[in-house]
């Protein structure tokens, strides 16, 4: 990573650029500051974790309000989740996806306010978020989903599993699905394996008041080391928006930008 993190390279345009929604030809009021800048913005604040109305206007991204608006609107367009599934797709074409397994953990943050917060597990005089990964067996991050800290890993399993989105990339049919599930004993169900041999998934999930299954904590370390770069990423260790759905845009992004290096890696 660069010093300044936030600057928005021509590759990483390439891709987010078509994937942004148009002006309309007669807007009303002063020309709008470009996508490309309000994008720098917005990552600015990600890499930064700053209040929106601390964005220094001598950056040249244009006010915090603006870049909030911005990511407000293309959330609602959808562009950080289709940006994340180009990016998959385009690391499923250079082979560099492990579908042998995948991996599921979940690690809290603190909350300061917001929809899908609860009493932490830790203290629960504070409340805080959770976030819930499934990852490939390379750790590459394929669904995360934020829930409140109080909710419980094994009732996300298969929300994980399924909100994995069709990868390209490779001839047939676009990719879902894992061969393996790894999972320590917070997923412990007998149900949520009979739904993953269903969708034909082999389930290795260690059970409750048993050893553990021999070398699956180093086989899941993954996931722990995807967490560790998801969560150096300022905004998304302390959750302060309100809304999830524009906390969730922060984490589809930091998703894309965890991919994009790892295709850069393959093309160096």
């Amino acid at each position: 990573m660069g010093t300044r993190p936030w600057i928005v390279d021509d590759e990483l345009w390439a891709l987010i650029e078509p994937l942004l929604p148009p002006w309309p030809e007669r807007s009303p009021g002063p020309r709008p500051v470009s996508d490309r800048l309000c994008l720098r913005g917005i990552l600015f604040v990600l890499h930064n974790d700053i209040a929106w109305q601390l964005l220094p206007m001598e950056l040249g991204f244009g006010s915090g309000q603006t870049c909030w608006r911005r990511l407000d609107r293309w959330q609602k367009a959808g562009v950080f989740d289709r940006l994340h599934r180009v990016l998959l797709a385009k690391l499923n074409a250079a082979a560099e996806l492990d579908w042998s397994r995948a991996c599921v953990d979940g690690s809290h943050i603190r909350a300061k306010r917001g929809a899908d917060t609860g009493p932490s597990p830790v203290d629960r005089r504070k409340t805080g978020s959770k976030h819930h990964l499934i990852c490939d067996g390379r750790g590459t991050p394929l669904k995360v989903i934020t829930t409140a800290a109080n909710v419980n890993d094994v009732t996300q399993t298969l929300a994980l599993v399924d909100g994995i989105p069709p990868v390209a990339g490779r001839p047939g049919r676009p990719r879902r699905r894992p061969e393996a599930l790894l999972g320590d004993k917070g997923y412990d169900s007998n149900p949520n394996r009979d739904e993953l041999r269903r969708r034909r998934i082999l389930p290795v999930i260690s059970r409750k008041g048993s050893p553990n299954i021999k070398g699956i904590g180093k086989l899941r370390y993954v996931a722990e080391q995807t967490f560790a770069l998801l969560h150096h990423f300022k905004r998304l260790a302390i959750r302060w928006e309100l809304r999830t759905e524009l906390h969730d845009a922060f984490v589809s992004l930091a998703c894309s930008l965890i991919c994009c290096r790892r295709l850069k890696k393959t093309h160096s």
